[in-house]
């Protein structure tokens, strides 16, 4: 009996290990990129504050955004299991995706949040979000902010 107990809390230890490898196996590098186990994946159509960028709050104070937008993107990554459709690849050879939590676009999210800009797309949904979420002062659009685009080109 005892060693079928053992036996049987040996598999559910294993079974958890795996679960907890998984969940550290994902997680958000910065507001825009995730790493999936191997995979580096950018969020299609959106591009979020470089991780060690800096914006002003609507008081004109000093806070980093960058940090603020990937803590976004994990909340939103903690709401259930994500999925991800590749559209194509970067430059840097990362999958280009579209997220999911559920029925949750994760990269419409983030710009609907105001922790992301729209990036390359003229999709309806993302440039409405984009108005929304500026004329709401949410995120980023609480202060002044560096479009990330520009910053990388002139910190990185």
């Amino acid at each position: 009996m005892i060693k079928s107990f053992v036996w049987s809390g040996s598999i559910m230890i294993m079974l958890f290990a795996q679960a907890v490898l998984a969940k550290e196996n994902i997680y958000a590098v910065d507001g825009d990129s995730i790493k999936l186990r191997e995979q580096n994946v950018r969020l299609a159509y959106i591009d979020a504050p470089e991780y060690y960028q800096t914006c002003k709050d609507s008081e004109g104070k000093e806070y980093n955004c960058g940090i603020k937008a990937r803590e976004k993107l994990e909340r939103l990554m903690k709401l259930g299991e994500l999925s991800c459709k590749t559209i194509g690849k970067d430059i840097y050879n990362r999958d280009m995706s579209e997220c999911f939590v559920g029925d949750v676009n994760v990269n419409l999210e983030m710009v609907k949040s105001g922790w992301a800009v729209v990036y390359k797309s003229k999709d309806v949904a993302y440039l409405e979000a984009q108005k929304d979420a500026k004329r709401a002062k949410l995120g980023i659009w609480q202060g002044k902010f560096m479009k990330p685009e520009l910053y990388r080109i002139l910190f990185k």
